[in-house]
């Protein structure tokens, strides 16, 4: 197909949206050749904030070239004087995501064609454990592993409907469940286990401790991200493989991890760190410090089929996260609302050859749903003194 010449960007629409059981911030960019392109925001919690950011572009890329991406992606970012931020970053992404779909419809071919063509023919992914640790959180590994799962991440306790969260309290007996998993699943399959980054330094080198060497694979996002050096003390304490940068907004929050070799697996998330014109940038810079992406994927078919397109991408790559699976359905890919999308076949999604995301969206039901507020818990300690959710 010959390339559309002389489009314009006509409207960008936001839908801040319930779906399943968490809002998803839906965007869309029209153009004056009748084509358009979805994208979505990976903020979750904070999505009046970011259509608040697509607002104001909005008003400054109507009538421009939706082809010039990586211009756009220039000017959205540093034409202004307080640039990045993960608010700004949010809306950045959903924007690029939108614009790439257009561009793979205009030619004709798959997004992943625009980012150097496919390595892979099926992304492999891992799932979560719903259950709290026990019994039920290892029957629910079993599933898992029955259904085609090799790599998955395990239920660590304190997640649930509680109000307040005691470290101390929860990683013994997180660590106690991870170690009875490991000898009841085997060592050929994958584990690793989200702490929120809930935990401190110190609390974090204790849950590993409680543990014998080569119980997990990966340690998902034990402390905050904000100081580098609290992750290399973290890490000379122990010997698990860290798999952090979910909460990233930027190559350059990416930048001291990359380079002083603090971890060993990237969690970007596509929907918060400036969609495909940034995650490429990171992939290649992770590429030369023997990094693999691991993507973060807690939203949408959006996101989803997205994350899919640079997955398939890339080299340097181990699993992407899904959160549909025989231990969890959260009802993010709801039919009715993406009647085309990509779907899970034996622990792996086929790359689809539609062109662009490969995605369909229901606009007109999609335009009847209402915003939920939704906040994330606001947890404390037994002292009354917050911690991290």
């Amino acid at each position: 197909m010959a390339l559309v010449t002389g489009m314009k960007i006509s409207a960008i629409r936001a839908y801040p949206v319930w779906v399943g059981t968490r809002n998803q911030l839906i965007v869309k960019v029209e153009t004056d050749q009748g084509l358009s392109g979805w994208g979505e925001s990976g903020l979750s919690g904070r999505e009046r904030a970011v259509v608040g950011a697509i607002e104001h572009y909005r008003e400054f890329l109507i009538g421009r070239d939706p082809l010039r991406i990586g211009a756009l992606w220039q000017e959205m970012y540093r034409s202004q004087y307080f640039e990045g931020g993960r608010v700004l970053q949010a809306a950045i992404s959903a924007i690029d995501i939108a614009l790439y779909d257009i561009l793979g419809k205009a030619l004709g071919v798959p997004v992943y064609q625009l980012l150097g063509g496919k390595q892979r023919d099926r992304i492999p992914t891992f799932a979560t454990t719903s259950a709290p640790p026990g019994e039920a959180m290892i029957e629910q590994a079993r599933a898992l592993i029955a259904a085609g799962w090799t790599a998955m991440r395990l239920s660590p306790s304190g997640h649930g409907g509680s109000a307040v969260y005691e470290p101390r309290e929860h990683i013994a007996t997180t660590a106690k469940w991870c170690v009875r998993a490991r000898e009841a699943l085997g060592g050929d399959v994958v584990l690793g286990i989200d702490l929120h980054h809930r935990l401190s330094v110190a609390e974090a080198a204790s849950f590993c401790q409680k543990m014998p060497s080569g119980t997990l694979d990966f340690l998902e996002e034990p402390i905050r991200d904000e100081t580098p050096e609290a992750y290399e003390a973290l890490r000379r304490m122990v010997d698990v493989p860290f798999a952090i940068g979910e909460e990233f907004a930027s190559k350059w929050q990416f930048l001291p991890y990359i380079e002083r070799n603090i971890h060993q697996f990237n969690r970007i998330d596509i929907c918060n760190v400036g969609g495909f014109t940034e995650a490429m940038k990171v992939a290649g810079w992770s590429e030369a410090h023997y990094v693999d992406m691991m993507p973060h994927n807690p939203l949408g078919p959006i996101c989803t089929a997205a994350t899919v397109h640079f997955a398939a991408a890339v080299p340097n790559f181990s699993w992407l996260e899904t959160r549909t699976s025989t231990a969890e359905q959260l009802g993010f890919d709801n039919s009715e609302f993406f009647p085309v999308q990509p779907r899970i076949e034996n622990a792996h999604y086929p790359v689809t050859d539609a062109p662009g995301l490969g995605v369909e969206v229901n606009e007109a039901l999609i335009q009847q749903q209402s915003f939920k507020f939704w906040e994330a818990p606001h947890l404390k300690r037994n002292d009354g003194s917050v911690t991290n959710w």
